[in-house]
């Protein structure tokens, strides 16, 4: 249930999806794929995205990564119950990509899929499906930010190598 991120980079490291549904940076699957179609709306959206950017910058100085420190019976129920997915390029930062990277591969137990830096960097992993891991075609399931796929994701990834 473990994912390696291997390849061109400077280190390699191995995400554990399983430990994600603690995590705060989880997106909920139904508000993935939304979009804010007023430009007042997007302003807004960028300046409260930014607001956390940086007190999560501030936050994780302290603690890294963010783990939610309590949670309500109903959060807990909610988290338990619920579909998330993981914006990959938190751990991609870590793993520093070096400049002359091109493309990723994503090794799956039926194949490769090969994607762009740009498209690796915006997807997001489908981890928790009714808040039980991917047992079936996991551990995660990849999703592009724009939603193009989100009828046919890349599934059962095992291995990411950038290339």
């Amino acid at each position: 249930m473990i994912i390696q991120l291997t390849g061109n980079v400077n280190y390699s490291i191995t995400l554990d999806p399983t430990v994600w549904i603690f995590d705060d940076r989880k997106v909920a699957f139904e508000e993935a794929f939304t979009f804010q179609t007023t430009k007042e709306a997007s302003e807004e959206d960028e300046i409260k995205k930014a607001s956390q950017f940086w007190d999560r910058e501030v936050y994780q100085q302290k603690l890294d990564p963010p783990v939610n420190k309590s949670i309500s019976r109903y959060d807990k129920k909610k988290i338990l119950e619920g579909t998330y997915v993981m914006p990959i390029h938190h751990f991609l930062k870590n793993a520093e990509i070096n400049n002359d990277a091109k493309k990723a591969l994503l090794v799956t137990d039926t194949g490769e899929t090969a994607i762009t830096l740009d498209e690796l960097n915006q997807s997001l992993f489908l981890f928790s499906q009714d808040g039980k891991p991917l047992n079936q075609k996991g551990p995660v399931h990849v999703y592009f930010q724009d939603g193009s796929n989100k009828d046919e994701p890349v599934k059962g990834v095992q291995k990411i190598v950038i290339d």
